[in-house]
């Protein structure tokens, strides 16, 4: 059993890059941790019942994948920045100590969304292999709507170098991605199921099955 953690900056992050390979995890036997970096508040323009069903939208997907425990960091949405680092990373060291991530799946470093890319800063940090040294693998996942939007730079791309079979897994991923029915619209919206199963069909023909997800391959420590 391994323990393995995913990174999301907003909910629906973590579905649409790896939910697949999540299950695959928990079917596997490994102990799945979510950490969330950021949520919405009242305080900042968000209705009480829009509050309200993000919570409810999380607890669902955590019992639906498997998750063995949510950290939230609770962070406004739309509101990291490089200043954000100093609590950030001080933050996700201590959960990282607490429960010894094996794996850790964090958003591409380049994604559009700024809140992505700080996110992914933090966790970099807190990757050191003398600091953490049950860490063995740290991986990027894309995230439609956000990673092909990225500029399109040689040192911006996202270059998949690891893939993951979900063919079993993919019809459990799109029901669950279904919970965050207000993040979703009818193609070609980007975030549409039509779209998540274009994605994994052809990361599938990459590789020789149906579906795939694909991932950027930060760090490999064979121990």
């Amino acid at each position: 059993m391994r323990n393995v953690i995913v990174i999301s900056a907003h909910p629906d992050d973590e579905i649409i890059g790896a939910g697949g390979t999540l299950l695959k995890h928990i079917a596997n036997g490994d102990k799945l941790f979510w950490l969330i970096v950021t949520n919405v508040f009242e305080e900042n323009g968000f209705t009480k019942e829009r509050v309200e069903s993000r919570q409810r939208e999380i607890d669902q997907v955590s019992v639906m994948l498997g998750v063995t425990q949510v950290f939230k960091l609770d962070y406004p949405t739309m509101s990291l920045s490089t200043r954000t680092l100093l609590d950030m990373i001080p933050r996700i060291s201590e959960i990282f100590s607490n429960i010894r991530p094996e794996i850790i799946y964090c958003l591409n470093r380049s994604d559009a969304h700024s809140d992505h890319r700080i996110t992914f800063d933090a966790i970099m940090a807190c990757t050191k292999s003398f600091r953490y040294p049950y860490i063995k693998q740290v991986l990027m996942y894309e995230c439609i709507s956000e990673t092909e939007f990225a500029p399109a730079l040689p040192e911006k791309i996202f270059i998949p170098n690891y893939f993951v079979d979900i063919s079993a897994y993919f019809a459990k991923k799109i029901e669950i991605m279904k919970v965050y029915e207000s993040e979703l619209a009818e193609h070609p919206f980007p975030r549409s199921i039509k779209n998540l199963e274009a994605l994994a069909t052809y990361r599938g023909a990459n590789v020789g099955v149906e579906y795939a997800e694909a991932f950027q391959l930060i760090k490999y420590i064979d121990k």
